[in-house]
């Protein structure tokens, strides 16, 4: 383990014995691309809403992962992602996890901030939260043997804001009457990530045509 400082801790390979997130667990991941048949699992970040973020770095093929795996598959646990629809498809074609329950930061603002069309993470946390989030390592070589100092703390910064958008949104949810409409959208994503893995992923199966 290399813990760069006491709230970002990065593994090798999977979490350590012993850690435990709680009820819910923010969770990102990073990738050598965003084609899913193509670009590989790289990062794995976590974080329990306290402030720490633990990062696991998988290399290419070694994707064992007993604690991680147990982590993301336990129905004990909300997993809260930002477009989990990517990560939980990444996660499962890897990781050979099934991601659930989920709650997914973007869909729930897609269904509240309707006067707006800006739903990335760093627009959500700057209008939410008041936090600017740097995207400066966002294309960046996440295969990469040894990560920087600057790839971590981007790669932290993503799960470090989930809990506190969670809490907001669902109050907005709440306030909106859309609590249940989520709920479903939520239940459904592993079924939408399935779809892509598949190669549904440019289709709109409910089309008419």
């Amino acid at each position: 383990m290399d813990t760069m400082s006491d709230d970002i801790h990065h593994y090798h390979g999977d979490l350590p014995d012993g850690l435990g997130f709680g009820a819910s667990v923010a969770v990102d991941t990073e990738t050598m691309g965003l084609n899913l048949q193509r670009d590989r699992l790289c990062l794995v970040q976590l974080s329990a809403g306290d402030g720490t973020a633990h990062l696991v770095q998988l290399a290419d093929g070694a994707y064992q992962a007993p604690r991680l795996k147990a982590l993301l598959a336990d129905p004990a646990i909300v997993k809260i992602f930002h477009y989990g629809r990517f990560d939980i498809a990444m996660i499962r074609r890897h990781l050979a996890a099934e991601c659930g329950p989920v709650f997914c930061t973007k869909i729930a603002s897609r269904l509240v901030r309707t006067y707006t069309d800006r739903h990335g993470l760093k627009d959500l946390c700057r209008e939410l939260l008041g936090v600017e989030l740097s995207k400066h390592q966002q294309s960046s070589d996440w295969g990469a043997p040894k990560l920087s100092r600057q790839q971590l703390e981007y790669a932290a910064a993503d799960v470090l804001y989930l809990h506190d958008l969670k809490s907001r949104l669902e109050t907005m949810l709440a306030r909106s009457g859309r609590a249940q409409l989520a709920a479903a959208l939520f239940a459904f994503l592993p079924t939408r990530a399935e779809l892509d893995l598949g190669g549904w992923n440019d289709v709109d199966i409910f089309a008419h045509s």
